[in-house]
């Protein structure tokens, strides 16, 4: 199978730099994989869970904040607020940070602030659902 170079980024910094066979990233309507040869595409994402398969076979996963992607047939270009390694994810840390998010969903806030911390609760959410895939759950 071919492989294409995949790169994952932040604002502070280079998260993956890796030749891959597949990836797999989350985007409004659910989620879209990518291999060698994808017709060109820029996208934006949403935050969620991203699977990396690497040219062994084996799995990454990480947790992505918004963010938009730019497609080639040889390379994948992703540019986020915000990225994970599941490896460097503190599930009792995320936990705290999850339930503080929806306690705080019932207060009364505005919308921008809604928003922002509905999407602290997203990105919890990811952060447990890759944590729990990397230890061999779905």
């Amino acid at each position: 199978m071919a492989l294409f170079h995949l790169e994952i980024a932040t604002p502070e910094q280079r998260i993956v730099a890796a030749d891959v066979l597949a990836v797999t990233l989350p985007v409004a309507e659910g989620e879209i994989q990518i291999l060698a040869g994808h017709i060109p595409l820029l996208t934006r994402l949403t935050g969620g869970a991203v699977e990396i398969t690497m040219p062994d076979g084996t799995q990454e996963f990480l947790a992505l904040g918004e963010g938009f992607a730019r497609i080639t047939p040889t390379h994948v270009a992703v540019l986020s607020e915000d990225a994970v390694h599941a490896r460097d994810v503190d599930e009792i840390e995320v936990e705290e940070a999850r339930r503080k998010a929806e306690a705080r969903l019932n207060e009364k806030l505005s919308a921008e602030e809604h928003a922002a911390v509905s999407a602290t609760l997203a990105h919890a959410a990811a952060q447990l659902r890759i944590k729990r895939r990397q230890q061999g759950g779905r």
